[in-house]
């Protein structure tokens, strides 16, 4: 008599259902996310010019403001003002910021002129547009947020000025409390969200290549009569 083993009494594991919703999502996602391109062991030669550089560079001070800003945050916003370490973290937060910054305008400019949204990149270049955008204002909550005279300044010269807009009744400069809240939590937390979403799509439509360089018509009669390079 032969006996009949079923999948479930050798592995201990029920046979997939390809009804089920979790394996249809999980093909869903496989299909949109392949894990070769999300999680790439080559890239191509082009990425090695300096240009390219300036991206993880952005990335690198972003972990940097982020590491320094939980710690100010952490110890309350007295303890840079009356601390040597206090200090020294605001300063690391501060110069982190800069750098961040400057990276990432030099990032923006390059891919800008390299015609980043070629490609079907166009929601990458989009959400490091709008990237930029809320980081500006990210770093302006930032010096309203730094309790001293700077911060005052700051507050009380913006407020006539977003006031005449119409925003300063949901958007109270000098209100510190909310300031805080907007530098810490809610600006910090789309900045995160679209550069997860802009690693997520350069991974997945790839890294854009250089633009072709143009010939001048005597360059290119020579490269279409094959004498290029011959010495005349």
């Amino acid at each position: 008599m032969t006996t009949v083993t079923s999948p479930e009494a050798t592995t201990g594991v029920a046979p997939t259902d390809p009804g089920s919703w979790t394996v249809r999502l999980r093909r869903v996602v496989v299909r949109a996310l392949p894990p070769d391109k999300l999680m790439p062991d080559s890239q191509p030669s082009y990425v090695a010019s300096w240009i390219y550089v300036f991206g993880v560079l952005t990335l690198s001070a972003l972990a940097v403001i982020i590491l320094t800003g939980t710690i100010l945050i952490l110890k309350s916003p007295a303890w840079w003002h009356t601390s040597k370490l206090g200090l020294f973290v605001n300063s690391l937060h501060l110069w982190s910021v800069e750098l961040f910054m400057f990276f990432m305008v030099i990032h923006l400019w390059g891919k800008y002129f390299m015609s980043a949204w070629r490609g079907k990149r166009a929601l990458t270049w989009m959400t490091g547009v709008l990237c930029f955008l809320i980081s500006v204002g990210a770093a302006f909550t930032g010096y309203i947020s730094q309790q001293n005279y700077d911060s005052q300044w700051i507050s009380t010269q913006a407020k006539d000025g977003l006031n005449s807009v119409g925003v300063g009744a949901f958007f109270n400069v000098l209100n510190f409390g909310q300031m805080l809240a907007w530098h810490i939590v809610l600006l910090p937390a789309l900045v995160l969200i679209l550069v997860a979403i802009h690693v997520v799509l350069v991974r997945i439509r790839g890294v854009v290549p250089p633009l072709a360089r143009r010939r001048r018509p005597a360059e290119a009669a020579a490269v279409s009569a094959g004498t290029e390079g011959v010495p005349s």
